[in-house]
């Protein structure tokens, strides 16, 4: 049998796999619902080098056979709240207070990818838990875009809540905080 072992690693062990990472993020982004092109995987790979830079980035890697099968990315939101990439509609659908109270000095899952061959099997849910399992207070919290239902379903079968409710065209970003985020039972009831 093989063993898939996931690994919580820093930004240069991470990095150690920038191959595999690249890999990975085309398996998983440059598909629909996601149609990214080999662009926006370049970009990714470029971004991450500064990322592992950010304050409490941690990450974690899922290896089979020297295989990198998924990794998760995450780091520390910080305050005031980033105005770039899709920062500003997610202030917009929580409001400036619950942004600051909720997501400011928690732990952003920015980046959540499996390779096509490897779904189904647990393993997201397992890098997940391990980015998030030491966050204090719970206070975790990710953006997905509402395009992937898959992705929608994914969260909230692992415990997470969907905080803002974009439009129901299927346009936009929806926040979602961790399982055990404090203003988790604060978030509003889709309409």
């Amino acid at each position: 049998m093989r063993t898939t072992t996931i690994s919580v690693c820093d930004g240069a062990e991470l990095l150690a796999h920038a191959d595999g990472l690249r890999s990975v993020y085309v398996d998983a982004f440059c598909a629909p619902p996601w149609n990214e092109d080999e662009a926006k995987a370049e970009e990714f790979t470029a971004r991450l080098t500064v990322n592992v830079r950010r304050p409490g980035f941690t990450a974690t890697a899922a290896i089979r056979d020297g295989e990198l099968l998924g990794f998760a990315t995450a780091w520390t939101t910080p305050s005031p709240f980033p105005a770039d990439r899709c920062y500003p509609e997610a202030s917009a659908g929580l409001g400036q207070s619950r942004t600051e109270d909720w997501l400011c000095g928690a732990r952003e899952v920015d980046e959540l990818a499996v390779r096509s061959h490897a779904r189904g099997t647990g393993l997201a849910a397992r890098l997940l838990e391990a980015v998030t399992a030491d966050v204090p207070e719970g206070r975790c919290w990710l953006l997905t875009s509402v395009r992937s239902g898959r992705a929608l379903s994914f969260y909230r079968r692992q415990g997470w809540t969907q905080a803002t409710h974009p439009s129901p065209e299927g346009k936009g970003i929806a926040v979602f905080l961790g399982p055990r985020h404090p203003a988790r039972t604060l978030a509003p009831l889709p309409l």
